[in-house]
């Protein structure tokens, strides 16, 4: 029976510990080993003394999850409050066509944790981009100019290009552990088989363990099993046109830049679908219509061939070659 109670208490000792590592809260274990030292307190007062076994610990109060909020009721809601601060995130683009976008998101969010940092040090520190070479290849480089506009100082932005997939996965652990990024952003292409299951699940321990978020940046990749604790599948959506002061719209402007998000994988079991706009002023989110607005009367269409009509009075195919010439036969 004793052998019973010990083994009883290792295997609820094991899984707070693995709970208190994928930051899950497990309140009825908890609960049982809280009952279970107020047991044995109250017998020591009693004067009853039982021994306590040498390989447990007593059991520390969960400490809240830090979060960064998006901003928008919907998807907080969803997300439970927000995206985990020392956790992994993944975001991921349908094509490579789609990298700018999902590189757009990842900044934005790397922005808006820089304006809601309560932590002076988490406010100023740096940004680190890591993106093996295949994938900067295929969709290029972070702009300086790009990231101003979308509210990241450029001088608090570095970027990592290692040659091999293990070296930058190697540079994401050595930055995570160091604790002295804001946020680590990797970027990999489509679903390499050197980065796995295993992986990343070695990568979410580094980001809890140093209480610092991690971007997962899968550019054109499909969807398989991960250690993320939430994935977003980001797509182009059309930008409004730019709002005025009074309320009005500027015709023929471009506004703030769109996404259409879905959330893929949350402890939801539904997914959620929405179109976000991101304010680089202001940093925070805003939800958009998903219908692309009605063109504004005289407005033309960017591509300049949209517009034109038909042709007419011509013949529907090339004619054939024959006595017909360009210029009278000479004799």
């Amino acid at each position: 029976m004793a052998e019973t109670a010990v083994a009883r208490e290792t295997l609820f000792a094991l899984r707070e510990t693995i709970a208190r590592l994928e930051g899950r809260p497990i309140p009825a274990l908890a609960a049982a080993a809280y009952e279970m030292l107020a047991d044995k307190s109250a017998m020591r007062s009693a004067g009853i003394a039982k021994p306590m076994p040498a390989q447990l610990t007593p059991i520390q109060p969960m400490l809240a999850q830090p979060l960064l909020p998006i901003g928008v009721d919907d998807l907080d809601a969803a997300l439970q409050g927000g995206l985990p601060l020392d956790g992994l995130t993944e975001i991921r683009s349908l094509g490579l066509r789609d990298a700018g976008v999902a590189s757009g998101f990842a900044l934005a969010l790397a922005a808006r944790l820089h304006a809601q940092a309560s932590d002076t040090d988490a406010a100023t520190s740096p940004v680190l981009w890591i993106g093996d070479t295949v994938a900067t290849m295929e969709a290029g480089l972070p702009y300086a100019i790009g990231i101003s506009d979308f509210g990241l100082e450029p001088a608090a932005f570095l970027q990592a290009s290692p040659r091999r997939l293990d070296d930058a996965l190697w540079v994401a652990e050595a930055a995570l552990a160091s604790a002295t990024f804001a946020v680590v952003i990797l970027e990999v292409r489509g679903n390499p088989t050197r980065f796995g299951l295993t992986e990343s699940r070695r990568l979410a321990l580094r980001a809890k363990a140093a209480g610092r978020p991690l971007f997962l940046l899968r550019q054109g990749g499909e969807e398989e099993a991960s250690s993320a604790l939430f994935r977003f599948s980001v797509e182009p959506a059309p930008a409004q046109a730019r709002p005025l002061p009074d309320g009005s719209v500027l015709g023929g402007s471009i506004g703030h830049p769109a996404f259409r998000l879905t959330l893929e994988k949350s402890r939801n079991p539904a997914p959620l679908s929405i179109t976000l706009e991101w304010n680089a002023h202001d940093r925070r989110f805003a939800p958009a219509p998903d219908a692309e607005r009605p063109a504004f009367p005289g407005e033309h269409a960017a591509h300049s061939g949209a517009d034109l009509s038909a042709s007419a009075d011509r013949p529907y195919r090339a004619q054939t070659l024959g006595p017909v010439l360009a210029l009278d036969r000479q004799a």
